[in-house]
């Protein structure tokens, strides 16, 4: 059977309203989508996103924030959310596939990605985190908050970006391995895994910074090799020359081409080119197939092949 990890994007986890049960009843629409994989036979593995997550969280905390009670770091924040998603998605799983007569033990592992101390993303803050604002807003934001940094957002707004240093070890992906092994279903690396790098004492320590769930998800599926990384986005299927009157999708594609295409900067630094060097990566480390597209034409996917899907 082939080994697949999924990587949800935000889509198929929150919409515009950020309460428990808004994104409880997304994800059970999500999940039942998934569970279309479990029953086709393939060993699944489910990472996902977890920025606006985070950010939500984060202004919860430093709302709350006294001497006595302070604001968690961003690390912390990380795990919790990588908590609370797995805790809705464990539910969503296990409701459908009891009412499906399938038998699956579906477990969270709250997972730590290694990362380099001195990775310049720490100087250079790139990943969006938290809810949209106007110029407005976030002029107001800046000015209550003068340690932020926001950015525009690929035309939908204004979002606080903080550090997104590249994976190095999934340091739990031999749990994962087990749990596929075993027949399980993981869902792991949730926001691409809390990051974590050694001190000068060889001691794990917690990162101020929020990884890439793409690239987290490429690094725990080339650490398991997987056959396949599954890509689950806001669009069917990559584009070259976006909006433009020559627009291509791209169907099947090369790690060649992609990188022509990176060249000539055709995807967005903020959305799309994540995406493209999570795939590239996985496939050039495992010789397997990346696929990206959209969470609606899973479906359409499997039984048709629908989506950009990247060969070496």
């Amino acid at each position: 059977m082939k080994k697949i990890v999924v990587a949800l994007g935000g889509n198929a986890i929150l919409s515009k309203d950020a309460s428990a049960s808004s994104q409880q009843a997304a994800i059970f629409k999500t999940a039942k989508v998934l569970v279309e994989f479990i029953k086709r036979g393939y060993k699944l593995v489910i990472t996902h996103g977890n920025g606006p997550q985070v950010g939500n969280l984060l202004l919860q905390q430093v709302a709350g924030s006294t001497v006595k009670n302070p604001a968690m770091p961003l690390d912390t924040i990380g795990a919790m959310t990588e908590g609370s998603i797995g805790y809705w998605m464990q539910q969503a799983l296990g409701e459908i596939l009891q009412s499906e007569g399938i038998r699956k033990t579906v477990a969270t592992i709250i997972t730590q990605t290694k990362v380099a101390a001195d990775d310049p993303a720490f100087k250079n803050p790139t990943k969006p985190i938290g809810p949209f604002y106007s110029q407005e807003e976030a002029k107001k934001e800046k000015t209550e908050n003068p340690n932020y940094i926001f950015t525009e957002d690929a035309g939908r707004g204004y979002r606080r970006v903080v550090p997104s240093p590249i994976p190095q070890e999934v340091i739990e992906y031999p749990l994962v391995a087990m749990m596929l092994k075993n027949d399980m279903i993981p869902i792991a690396a949730g926001g691409g895994g809390i990051p974590v790098s050694q001190n000068k004492d060889n001691q794990i320590v917690g990162q101020e910074a929020v990884i890439d769930k793409d690239y987290g998800a490429a690094k725990l599926a080339e650490s398991i090799n997987a056959d396949e990384l599954i890509i689950l986005t806001a669009v069917d299927h990559v584009f070259v020359n976006f909006n433009q009157p020559n627009q291509k999708k791209l169907t099947n594609t090369t790690v060649a081409e992609l990188k022509q295409y990176i060249a000539e900067k055709q995807f967005a630094v903020g959305s799309m080119l994540p995406k493209i060097n999570a795939a590239i990566e996985f496939v050039e480390a495992t010789h397997g197939k990346a696929i990206i597209t959209s969470l609606s034409r899973v479906t359409d996917l499997l039984e048709k092949g629908v989506g950009t899907i990247v060969t070496a």
